[in-house]
């Protein structure tokens, strides 16, 4: 047995290796903390969750934040307005990417120069992400923690102004994106011809044979359109087949779909774009896909961003008034940049009886055993460096807050 912690997570992860001969044979994955975010919002007013549940995370609590709306705004059935709706789109894949962004140079990168890989400075990317939040703010008034959205709507009333620099904004991330990370593609054969990072990191993993490494069970959950996939045939998931599972090993829940690990983020949600399917069919749910699908989400969300942006009507309401004395069971599920989010409350008479928060890590890096492992386990086994390891664990995008809410 050899322990390792893996830190850099916002927090840190206990990795129990154990080896049969030189190769890994199974990971025990120990979340240390516990911080009981659910227990501290239970008898507190409804409104309240708005204010706290975004604390659980300093990268995605604009993900928790819209889970919360949305799970408040359940108990009632309420529609907010399409301008609302499109607001907190355009803020919420303004979060996938600063996180993306800064996965990619921060994370992904040095771990790909500790095996060789040429040094790239993070500068550009790093004020590219900085960039993106801007946006944010333009709309929820700050970044990180903004609660500009409630039930109801948003309670933000951009101007035509406010959206010409929103635009101006995107204008440079995606000038910066284009030119060093990955250009406009939509084949492999395209992304065959491109010179930007992902292009020079598929190079790389080539040469050192490391482009059908770390390969999961090829199942995924993409609730955010109540989809699963078996490898790229899509059947319809349901949310209440997710389940909470404890283990001996960790403070962090396993979440398991009708009992199997499932894998969520950019490769579920992506896995019917041509580009993703093709890379698929040659590489599986590889390390090399993984990373790709999170790289190239980035170019289809800044897509989004501009379409979404052209789309608001000024004049419609932001927000509408909600009630706050209710009772009633409601769910909120958002694609936060890791993967699929859900968030469960049980009020009466406006007062939370009970909070519940799923987070993608849970699926992915959930503590199984060697004969039903989660994801990131199923990833590592048969390796035999624990670099590389490290490499595959990551390419999950492991968040310890989180997954220790």
């Amino acid at each position: 047995m050899k322990i390792e912690i893996l830190q850099k997570v916002e927090g840190e992860v206990y990795l129990h290796y154990r080896f049969k001969g030189d190769l890994i044979e199974h990971v025990d994955i120990e979340f240390i903390h516990y911080r009981g975010i659910e227990e501290i919002l239970r008898g507190k007013p409804l409104f309240d969750a708005v204010a706290v549940t975004p604390r659980v995370c300093g990268i995605c609590g604009h993900a928790h934040l819209i889970a919360t709306a949305r799970a408040i705004e359940d108990i009632v059935g309420f529609e907010i307005t399409s301008k609302a709706k499109k607001i907190r789109s355009i803020t919420l894949a303004c979060e996938r990417i600063q996180n993306h962004l800064k996965w990619l140079y921060l994370v992904i990168l040095p771990l790909l120069e500790d095996l060789g890989f040429a040094s790239i400075a993070p500068f550009e990317a790093l004020k590219a992400s900085a960039t993106i939040q801007k946006v944010i703010a333009l709309f929820g008034g700050q970044y990180p923690h903004t609660s500009y959205a409630l039930p109801g709507g948003v309670v933000c009333d951009p101007t035509y102004m406010e959206l010409l620099q929103a635009k101006a904004l995107l204008d440079e991330v995606a000038a910066f994106y284009h030119s060093a990370v990955l250009g406009p593609i939509g084949s492999f054969e395209e992304f065959k011809r491109d010179r930007g990072v992902l292009k020079s990191i598929y190079d790389f993993l080539g040469s050192q044979e490391l482009l059908r490494i770390g390969r999961g069970h090829d199942r995924f959950l993409y609730l955010g359109a109540k989809k699963k996939y078996l490898a790229t045939k899509a059947q319809r998931a349901y949310t209440r087949y997710i389940q909470e599972q404890r283990n001996s090993k960790s403070l962090a829940l396993n979440a398991l779909y009708k009992g199997r690990f499932y894998e969520v983020g950019p490769m579920a949600r992506l896995i019917e774009d041509r580009f993703i399917k093709d890379l698929h069919r040659r590489y599986k749910d590889s390390l090399f896909t993984r990373i790709a699908a999170r790289v190239y989400e980035v170019g289809l969300l800044l897509e989004t961003i501009s379409k979404e942006l052209d789309r608001i009507e000024l004049s419609e309401p932001s927000y509408i008034e909600f009630p706050k004395s209710i009772s009633g069971y409601g769910e909120g599920v958002v694609e936060a940049p890791r993967g699929s989010l859900i968030h469960r409350v049980w009020a009466k008479e406006g007062i939370i009886e009970r909070f519940e928060i799923i987070t993608p890590t849970q699926f992915n890096l959930a503590n199984g055993t060697k004969e039903n492992p989660s994801p990131a386990q199923k990833a590592i086994q048969g390796l035999r460096d624990k670099r590389v390891a490290e490499l595959v664990f990551r390419s999950f995008d492991i968040c310890s807050v989180c997954t220790t809410h």
